[in-house]
């Protein structure tokens, strides 16, 4: 499955912490005829049939047992079953789920694919790969930071309350009280799991326990838990929703008494609890950055590598590739360098492009607002000419949110997250505004292509709403697929004829070195013993970006080893299929059908997207 369903939450705690097929037929050969029966095509079809059925009833009761041992998995889908409670992230529970995966992966093989439809096998080949990767990881269980800084249950929590857990009556109001109470269970899972991490010499860096705290403490800051103007994330948020309810003032006081008291009770304690094993394991934290300083470190990192790209590229092949196109990138900014007549060394471009006031919003309330707006006109603009270029559209809307602030000093600069399948809850593009010199104006126009249109709302969205696949498909996760997809689209808006301000095409360059520098820095961490220093000297050197931005990407890439490497070799591995896809057809080349052909299946590893469109190609002739 597309997360091992310790679900959602499992995945962001450890951070990374979702119709009628027809058969083909083989032509007899020229002169030759078949020497089948209609009673024996008669018996055929119904082998068929029956193998496909049993094959779609095992996709589905496989999700449908996912779904429901998940209540965080459930709220994503807009599903109320558990709504009161949080998953299990302990050890037992991991264990049974690996049980459960390998009896899955055991039985998946009595299946007998020549009596599958194309689709079918396919549909297979991926759940198959995807439980094969998930116990290649479990080698490496304790590996996985349980906390670090840019995304775990310290911050999940009020996120998810806030953007999730919806309260359209009582019972949900109920519910996210109970939830409040949880939360001293789960922590003390977490706190377990660090303990485990302990034992065996596997910390984050000291500085990253420092931000954990810090986002710690902002979450127990405010009314109720210390006394203020104004009242904490989450009382806010519930006092917000529970308003929009129409209840009477003594059943309103009555329900913000309760949640009060759930936040006293347990969620204080539970994030006091945190934050003081947070400060005993920050003492015992090696020196050093990359996972290179934790037992069996190499070994983990490759793991890491194969999971998120796909491939089975190893960190030196990853490394020169980034250094390839690094320079590649460098020497297509100096033509942009020569387009706006700009008379000195690509480094004084760079200081230029960071530090001239034309290309920032004012830091300010209108700023930050006017920012918001832009992004949305990019975005509306894109969606006026997807036809051109799609068949597949999502039906899902998508709006543009600013990161709240609690968790914006942590946060990423900008980011999505899916709409609900229910049709409850948009898609959303998330920017980052905390720091308004690390959102330069250049970069708008790439970065609302990927994040909205026709990035990863487009794929997502899309994904969500296909029809003939297993629903556990739709939810599967491959991150080269996805993210390769995003930074990919960056590139087709210049094709789509945007990117008309040679500056904003510089900063879609720019976006794109990002990217392939994450090549090298992401290797340079992890394998070759480079300090967090020497990374965030790196990226200052050879990327236009704030250091701010490149403070904060190096500590995201070293709390998600391999994650940052997955973007640019997917984009790559895309690009190369489309150019073989448009030679090998040449006028008979469709780009809405090649982009129909990526999209049609949902996320998958770039071995099966490579097969998918030699097929494709072969179709077509």
């Amino acid at each position: 499955m597309a997360h091992s369903k310790r679900t959602l939450l499992a995945v962001s705690i450890a951070a990374v912490l979702t119709s009628i097929t027809m058969m083909g037929c083989t032509e007899a050969p020229s002169g030759v005829q078949p020497t089948t029966s209609p009673s024996t095509t008669e018996t055929t079809a119904v082998a068929v049939q029956t193998e496909s059925q049993r094959l779609a009833t095992f996709f589905q009761e496989s999700f449908d047992e996912d779904v429901s041992s998940s209540p965080i998995w459930q709220s994503y889908l807009g599903i109320k079953d558990d709504y009161d409670k949080w998953d299990d992230v302990s050890d037992a529970a991991t264990q049974a789920e690996i049980y459960k995966i390998t009896a899955r992966l055991a039985q998946s093989k009595t299946f007998d694919t020549s009596q599958l439809s194309a689709q079918e096998q396919l549909s297979l080949q991926i759940f198959q790969q995807d439980i094969e990767r998930q116990l290649a990881n479990d080698e490496f269980r304790h590996h996985v930071y349980i906390m670090h800084q840019f995304r775990a249950a310290h911050t999940f929590i009020p996120s998810f309350l806030i953007n999730i857990h919806r309260i359209n009556d009582i019972s949900d109001a109920d519910a996210y009280i109970q939830r409040l109470h949880g939360v001293s269970t789960m922590f003390d899972q977490v706190i377990d799991q660090l303990r485990i991490r302990e034992k065996l010499g596997v910390f984050p860096p000291k500085w990253a326990y420092d931000q954990m705290i810090q986002a710690s403490n902002n979450v127990i800051s405010g009314n109720p838990f210390t006394q203020s103007e104004n009242d904490s994330t989450i009382l806010a948020d519930f006092t917000q929703k529970l308003g929009a309810l129409g209840l009477s003032q003594a059943e309103q006081a009555s329900y913000l008494s309760k949640a009060n008291t759930a936040l006293n009770q347990s969620v204080k304690p539970a994030y006091e609890k945190l934050i003081a094993e947070l400060m005993k394991q920050r003492l015992l934290s090696p020196e050093g950055d990359g996972v290179w300083r934790l037992p069996d470190g190499d070994k983990w990192y490759q793991n890491r590598l194969e999971w998120f790209t796909t491939t089975d590229l190893n960190a030196e092949q990853v490394h020169q590739i980034g250094v390839e196109n690094v320079e590649r990138i460098h020497a297509q900014m100096r033509e942009i360098m020569a387009q706006v007549n700009f008379e000195g060394t690509l480094s004084e471009f760079f200081t230029f492009m960071r530090t001239d006031p034309q290309f920032y919003y004012p830091d300010s309330d209108q700023g930050r607002a006017d920012y918001m707006a832009d992004a949305k006109a990019y975005i509306d603009k894109m969606e006026a000419k997807i036809p051109e270029y799609f068949g597949l559209t999502p039906k899902s809307p998508m709006v543009v949110k600013r990161v709240e602030a609690f968790r914006e000093q942590s946060a990423g600069k900008a980011f999505y997250q899916s709409p609900a399948v229910d049709g409850s809850r948009p898609g959303i593009y998330y920017a980052n505004l905390f720091d308004m010199m690390a959102m330069p104006t250049y970069q708008m126009e790439a970065l609302a292509y990927h994040e909205g249109i026709p990035g990863h709302h487009m794929q997502r969205a899309i994904t969500q709403e296909l029809e003939g696949i297993p629903d556990f498909q739709k939810y599967a996760s491959f991150t080269a697929y996805t993210e390769g997809w995003g930074l990919y689209t960056e590139e087709l808006g210049k094709d789509m004829g945007f990117y008309a301000d040679p500056y904003s095409d510089f900063g879609r360059l720019a976006m794109e070195l990002w990217r392939a520098c994450r090549l090298v820095v992401d290797t340079g961490l992890h394998a070759k013993q480079w300090s967090r220093e020497k990374a965030i000297d790196y990226l200052v050197e050879n990327t236009p970006n704030a250091k701010y931005d490149a403070v904060k990407a190096i500590e995201r890439y070293i709390a998600m080893p391999g994650q940052a490497t997955a973007y640019m070799i997917g984009k790559l591995k895309i690009m190369e299929l489309r150019d073989k896809a448009r030679n090998a057809l040449g006028e008979d080349f469709d780009i809405r059908s090649f982009h129909d052909e990526v999209l049609k299946d949902g996320p998958v590893p770039l071995s099966l997207l490579e097969a998918k469109i030699d097929t494709w190609i072969q179709q077509q002739d």
